[in-house]
């Protein structure tokens, strides 16, 4: 056995650090579900605003296909070959519309009034004494 209390004369020992790597983000995805499991489901929407409230539901959404994917693969079941990849495909194409409108919120607006006020402002606009210098000809021109 090694250290970390895995038999390691059961598997080839090629794929140890595989299996320690799998064995850990196992354990993370166990904190996360037991972090989101400890608040209620309407409490924590309550707190969003809808498009967060979408990006949830869609990352669980995504995240209970590709458990269903993972589960698939273990039972020897070609997942591609499976309606999950259909839905995981769908899941996708909505995260991306929501990472437009996100994108969208974040984008600079135009402000028309103060785009309008700064070209009126960029532009000449001749006033009372300007017209007389303008009406004036210049030096060395003479009107016959």
């Amino acid at each position: 056995m090694s250290e970390d209390g895995i038999n390691t004369e059961e598997y080839p020992a090629e794929i140890h650090d595989y299996l320690t790597a799998f064995e850990k983000s196992l354990d993370s995805v166990d904190e996360m579900l037991k972090t989101m499991m400890s608040v209620s489901r309407s409490d924590l929407l309550q707190k969003l605003e809808p498009l967060e409230q979408a990006k949830l539901d869609l990352v669980s959404l995504y995240t209970l296909n590709s458990v269903f994917w993972v589960y698939l693969a273990i039972q020897g079941i070609n997942p591609k070959e499976h309606s999950v990849k259909k839905e995981l495909e769908r899941i996708r194409t909505y995260m991306n519309k929501v990472k437009e409108i996100a994108d969208k919120k974040k984008a600079a607006k135009l402000d028309k009034g103060a785009a309008s006020r700064f070209v009126r402002n960029a532009l000449w606009e001749p006033n009372d004494e300007n017209e007389h210098t303008s009406k004036t000809p210049a030096k060395g021109k003479k009107r016959k």
